[in-house]
């Protein structure tokens, strides 16, 4: 039987444009981290970068291998304050998981993409808890 690939691939393009707004205000906040000389602030934003920024490589392989394009996102630093950064990072974390507690409730979920999507949900949530990275296997 075959299934019409066209939501899930929408529902991953979507993810992984949350998830390249997500490595950029981390790397954002890393960079501002860093021209301010607070070394282990810069370090651990710098991990939460690392970690979405395997979120998003996983979601555009998985694209891939469905046989869709992943579209072209844009980058470049965004204006970054650290002022309260925890706060604003720990409601983005929630609103990750939201989305991805969404996605894997919708039931539409083969089997490969199911394990990336709980892999990703998993990290997001230790992200929400610890706001530190390196979450994710490689």
């Amino acid at each position: 039987m075959h299934r019409d690939l066209n939501p899930l691939l929408k529902r991953l393009a979507e993810a992984r444009r949350m998830e390249k707004e997500q490595t950029l205000f981390y790397r954002s906040l890393a960079a501002a981290a860093e021209e301010q000389g607070r070394a282990a602030e810069s370090e651990r934003l710098n991990e939460l970068h690392a970690d979405e920024q395997h979120h998003l490589s996983r979601l555009t392989a998985r694209i891939l291998e469905l046989g869709g394009e992943p579209e072209d996102l844009p980058g470049g630093l965004r204006e970054a304050a650290l002022d309260d950064w925890e706060s604003r990072a720990r409601t983005r974390e929630e609103e990750e998981i939201r989305f991805y507690r969404r996605v894997l409730d919708e039931g539409s979920l083969d089997k490969e993409t199911r394990a990336v999507v709980d892999e990703i949900m998993e990290s997001e949530q230790h992200h929400r808890r610890h706001l530190g990275g390196k979450w994710m296997s490689a």
